[in-house]
Order: C-alpha cells, then structure tokens, then sequence
C-alpha cells in the first residue's frame, strides 16, 4: 500500500500545482545566471517569498542546481551543471525539482531541460588499431573498427568521419559501423605496414574531432571474422549480486582454422564505470560481476563486446543489463521546516513542522507509510508527493511540559518491510499566560515603636510560573496614604526579594496599626500582576512619663482647700490626678509621697491618688 492522499489535506490548505513550469538552457552556464521567473510563471507574489521561505527542494540528498532569488523571483543557477555527468547519452537531460513555500505549504514541480553544448572531442578508446590482414583479402574485403565515441549528444556527437588518403584502403561508414575496405590488393613483398589515419568529427559548432593510427600489418590469409550468435544478448541482473556472479556468456565462432579461428573475447568502447562493475573472460565469453551493483545509481547497463580472432579480424555485438531492484534503502526522513520553538498558545491543528519521506527503492519498496508515537499532543498529516505536516493535536502548556521528543518512523512497503526513525526535538515557547501569585493571602509586620529607619519589617513572596522575564517577579508598593501622607514616606519594598523595609521611625502613640498593598508584577508582554494586603502593627514602649493633671505643677494642695479643723484619721483630704500616654502596663501609675513636712500625717493611695489622713487630729486653735 503506498502512500496515501488523505481527503482532510486541504484543511491544512496544502495547495499542489497543476502543471509544470519548465525551463530549458545550456550545461556549464555560470553560477549566479538566471534561468526565468520563476516566481512570475507561478503567478506568486515576489514580495512574500522570504516570508514564506520559499526554497527549491530536491528529493533525498541530491543537488538542488538552482536556486530562487527571494527578492524577485528569479530562478538562478546554484551548482555546476554537467549534461553529460547527469545524463550520460539520453538525447533528453531533465531535471525535476519542485518550489516549496509555506504558510500554507504549497509544491509547484518544475522542470529544467539541459541542453548539450559541444564541450566534448571524439575519442577512440586506443590511441593506436593493429589490423593483421593477408595479402590473400581480395579487393572488397572488409574489416571492422571500432567507432568513436563523443560524450555530447545529437548534432554535437560523432557525424562523420575521414580516412586520409592512402593507396590500398577507402573508408566505409553505416551507422555504428565503421569498415575499412580494401580497394587496392595488398602485395606483402611490396609493403609489409601500411600507416592509416582515421579522424571521427562532430557537428558541433566549433567542430571537433579525434583521430587514432590504423596500423596494418600484412600477413598471409585469414578469410573470415568471427560471427557472434546473437547480434543483441540480454540479461537481467539483481542489484547486490556478489562478486564473480555470471549474468551472460556471449559467444563467436570464426570459419577459419588454427590460429586464425581462434577467437578471444574483450570489451569494446565501455566507459571506466562499466570496467569497474563488469569484466570479461578472454577465453569464454563469460560476464561476470566485478563491482557493486547499485539500482539506484544505475538502472541499465549496454556493453559493446569485440570478438577478435588470432590475426585481428574482429566483430562486435551488444550486451543489454536490466538492473532489477532489491528493497536495499531504508526510507529517510527529512525535517523540511521546523517552527521551534512553539508557542504555547497555538491552536490545536496549528502546523508546526513539515516532514519528506525518501525511499530510494522503486515500485512497492519505495511505497512508505509514516507514522508518529501516540503519547504527544501531535500528529502526522499526508499531503503532497511524500510530505506530511506535522499538526498540533491539543492545547501546549509549557509549565506541564516544556520539551517534546518526537518519534517518527517510515516503513516501506518491500518484503521484508524496512524502516527508520527520526527524533525530532520541539520545545515550547513561554507565553505569559499566568499571573504572580503570593505564597500568602495577606501579611502581617509586627514593630516596636521607636524603630530605626530602614529596620526590615517582613517580606512577602510570590511565585510565577511562566520562563525567564515572563515568570520574573518585580514587586512594589500600592499607592495609597496614612495619616494623609504617602504610604512611600513610612514604607519601601525592595523590587527584586519583596523585603519591605521601614522608612521612618514609628510612634505608638500617634497610631497603632495601617495597612499597605504591595503589587506582584512580571516582566513579561503584556505584563500581569496581583496584590496583597500587608498590616502594620506598632507595639509600644514606656517612652512617656506621667503626666499630672491635678494639682497643678507647684500649687499647694492643703492650703486651697477648706475643711474640717478636726478630722478622724482616714479622712480624704485630696486626690492626685495623673495620665502616662502610653498604654498597658506602661500607663499603669502608683503613687508615691516623696517628700513631707510630717510624715506621720497624711498617706497616698498607691493606685487611687487619694491623701487621706494617717491619724485623728483637731485643730490647734480649737
């Protein structure tokens, strides 16, 4: 079962483009060299691609080769782009990439035709061909070389060739197949070498060319060439085969006898990657594998074998490779876009991340399914050619969680199954959403009256949940009055511990007890806060001395007053009236006689004031 395309993609307003935007222009061009607008033939708007972060994306880890210029649109060149590097003698060279933007996640496919410039000479795979022929060949005869090859393709590969005029040989020339054809009988007593010079031309422009020395040696006669069985040999071979496995036997016979139907076996024009994935056994014909074979490098494989007899008369047939795919690849995740961190206040369904899937198998071992562990508040979305969104599935709280884990794994759909896991990290970003809140609900400051200014009276504390300056706590003092005046002027707090501290001395005696409001603020956008009630109770201390009301400082208690001129001992005389402004025990008073002309006479009571006589007594007079 292969990828499937969920109906509730377009919630996610994943948009997938109807039609390629293609482009065609020529290997080599400079780095930096705009290709077209790609922006405009997408009908985007250049002025939101930064913001959308749009990209070209390429599957896996292949080279991208271009890039989008995000100021206007313009589709540039990257990389160092090789036709013949990227598609050998395919007449086509076609890239594929594809535009990804975001917010909204939107694919547009494009397409880069490369065009071949005639960067490539003809080459011979030898610099010299030793031909051995009998003066017996009659004129006609035939003998095969081996053709040029020119890495550029079409008008730009071989076209033509020349053989420079000689005395014995014309050049004959049908397709592939090039044949050097004695017009003149050789005479071995004559001339034993003859020199020839073969150029291969392309059709480019400028032209270019190769040349290779046909060195013909003239022996006795050896009439006939090997004939292969089969003028095209297919095979099939799966990737992985081990080392020395034989995928086919080609095989020739030659009419001729003893050394000159001796018939050996090589390659023809290969290229250097065929020689290290293929050999040839001279003697038998046999194929076998001599290096990895990889279906995802390679998918098909044409040698061009050479049958060559004792005196260098040769044939050449084909040898057609189908690599078969093997579930070898591992699917590879790809994080293409990440938002991290996330904030905690996203909505659930918010798209966080966006996921591509590679496998590099073909057909049902390239089919993937992807999922992710079910114990995170996230999902996976298919969408758009192997891409998944990464969604939020509930409501983020960082203060619960603050960092997730996520686990996502690909399987293929190959027998046996393989698959991979990547663990993508997601942190959450703090909002703040909480306020300070006080350990307690309201504070008490007990202090002595009298106090030093600056003496420390209590601190109060609040904690905020929230990270960094959004759970930094700063505290402050309400404003407000006591006794009309600024509650700044009795009170501070300090901003960073919540200590509150006094600002002036205290005095019981003008008030007991106020109360003040310290605010919890955090340093966060937009700031939250809350606050406290904080009471202030002042004690006393005996500061005052009292005070005597009655008599009057000085004034003489007997003299001003009238009585009896006889009294019974016992009797009021007067009373002593005093206050203290202190309180409790500190306005407790006794009363003391501390001085008498006759301290037999008159007593005080200790706590009433009240002087009574000590005895009876009657006037002198009476």
């Amino acid at each position: 079962m292969g990828l499937k395309r969920s109906c509730f993609v377009f919630f996610l307003m994943w948009q997938a483009v109807n039609g390629d935007a293609s482009y065609s222009f020529q290997e080599e061009m400079k780095r930096g060299s705009v290709i077209g607008n790609i922006a405009k033939d997408l009908n985007l708007d250049s002025s939101k691609l930064s913001g959308r972060n749009a990209r070209v994306d390429a599957a896996g880890n292949r080279k991208r080769y271009c890039d989008i210029n995000l100021s206007n649109g313009d589709l540039i060149i990257a990389d160092r782009i090789d036709r013949e590097e990227l598609c050998g003698e395919k007449l086509s060279c076609v890239i594929k990439r594809d535009i990804v933007l975001e917010n909204p996640l939107e694919l547009h496919p494009f397409s880069l035709h490369i065009k071949d410039i005639n960067d490539n000479s003809p080459q011979f795979k030898e610099e010299f061909i030793n031909l051995e022929i009998r003066e017996s060949a009659v004129r006609g005869a035939r003998f095969v070389i081996e053709e040029a090859h020119d890495a550029d393709v079409g008008q730009n590969s071989v076209q033509q060739y020349s053989l420079k005029k000689n005395d014995n040989f014309i050049l004959a020339v049908d397709g592939k197949t090039i044949e050097l054809v004695l017009e003149k009988e050789l005479d071995r007593e004559k001339q034993q070498e003859i020199n020839l010079l073969l150029t291969a031309l392309d059709g480019g422009s400028p032209q270019r060319s190769g040349t290779v020395v046909i060195h013909v040696t003239v022996l006795d006669a050896n009439d006939n060439a090997p004939v292969f069985s089969q003028a095209v040999y297919k095979a099939s071979l799966p990737e992985n085969s081990p080392i020395d496995t034989v995928m086919v036997t080609v095989s020739a016979t030659d009419a001729d006898e003893g050394v000159n139907g001796d018939v050996t076996y090589e390659f023809g024009h290969v290229t250097d990657d065929v020689k290290r994935v293929f050999s040839i056994d001279r003697k038998n014909g046999k194929i076998k594998v001599n290096g990895a074979i990889d279906f995802e490098t390679v998918t098909t494989y044409d040698l061009r074998i050479k049958a060559k007899d004792g005196l260098g008369l040769s044939s050449y047939t084909k040898v057609s490779i189908d690599v078969t795919d093997v579930n070898d690849n591992i699917p590879i995740i790809y994080v293409k876009s990440l938002a991290n961190p996330v904030p905690e206040n996203v909505s659930p369904g918010t798209e966080v991340g966006i996921v591509n899937v590679q496998d590099s198998d073909s057909d049902n071992n390239q089919q993937v399914r992807c999922s992710m562990q079910h114990n995170v508040p996230f999902k996976l979305v298919p969408s758009i050619k192997n891409y998944y969104s990464v969604v939020t599935t509930g409501q983020l709280d960082r203060e619960l969680v603050s960092d997730y884990n996520i686990t996502i794994t690909a399987t293929d759909e190959g027998s046996p199954p393989l698959s991979s896991s990547k663990t993508v990290q997601l942190s959450v970003a703090d909002i703040n959403d909480n306020s300070p809140v006080f350990e307690e609900q309201s504070y008490s400051a007990y202090v002595t009256e009298n106090n030093k200014p600056g003496s420390t009276l209590c601190s109060v504390l609040a904690r905020d949940p929230d990270w960094r300056q959004n759970g930094t706590v700063i505290y402050s003092l309400l404003p407000g009055e006591v006794n009309g005046a600024p509650v700044s002027s009795y009170l501070s707090v300090n901003g960073d511990t919540g200590v509150i501290h006094a600002v002036r001395s205290f005095d019981y005696e003008q008030f007991r007890s106020f109360k003040v409001h310290v605010m919890a603020r955090d340093n966060g956008s937009p700031r939250s806060s809350s606050n406290v009630t904080v009471s202030v109770f002042i004690s006393d201390v005996n500061d005052n001395a009292p005070q005597i009301l009655y008599p009057r400082p000085g004034g003489q208690l007997l003299h001003d007053r009238a009585g009896p001129q006889s009294a019974h001992g016992g009797s009021l005389v007067s009373k002593v009236i005093a206050v203290d402004a202190d309180s409790g025990q500190n306005a407790w008073l006794s009363y003391h006689i501390v001085q008498s002309t006759d301290s037999g006479l008159f007593t005080i009571g200790l706590h009433s004031g009240e002087i009574r006589t000590r005895r009876t007594f009657r006037s002198l007079t009476a």
